[in-house]
């Protein structure tokens, strides 16, 4: 688990290296705090077994993030054409990236419990369906936020996120 951990913390940069796109310090900070909360809080610390609301909290987190950047993604496809798809079906897409994620990330966990006898699904069934539903708001949420960001409105601090990432990578985005 440590090793694979450690593994996805750099294939964010290593991602954006590879195809030129610099990432803004507050997405990196996210990255950091967001290994930190699992890895050392979640597994170390136990923050899993002494708060039930620990892997709600993390999976919403990654969700909420997964989904803005499927809509970075989607919009960066269109070359930063705003008109080029309706905002709802970029925020679609957006939302169909994040849930995907998700749930790749449930297989990895099956993966791991069933290969190496870990316990990352903890309570099976039940707990794999609260992560996905858990995923589906926050991608929901992050998806939004890309909707928003079209209609020229912002959600919260995500929304500023997102004109940082573009304004990062105009390249990719046609300005």
């Amino acid at each position: 688990m440590g090793a694979a951990t450690l593994g996805l913390t750099f294939l964010p940069e290593r991602f954006a290296a590879f195809f030129g796109i610099r990432l803004p310090r507050s997405v990196l900070t996210s990255i950091v705090v967001f290994i930190f909360a699992t890895m050392f809080l979640g597994e170390v610390g136990d923050f899993y077994e002494k708060f039930w609301w620990w892997d709600v909290v993390l999976h919403f987190m990654s969700a909420l993030s997964f989904g803005a950047f499927g809509f970075l993604l989607i919009f960066m496809l269109f070359e930063g054409d705003r008109y080029a798809a309706p905002p709802w079906a970029l925020a679609t897409l957006a939302f169909c990236v994040g849930l995907s994620i998700g749930s790749l990330w449930e297989v990895f966990e099956f993966s791991m419990d069933q290969l190496f006898g870990m316990n990352m699904q903890k309570s099976g069934l039940v707990d794999t369906m609260k992560d996905l539903i858990v995923d589906a708001a926050g991608a929901a949420i992050g998806a939004f936020s890309g909707y928003l960001y079209l209609k020229g409105r912002q959600f919260g601090g995500l929304g500023k996120v997102l004109e940082q990432f573009v304004d990062a990578n105009k390249r990719w985005y046609g300005k």
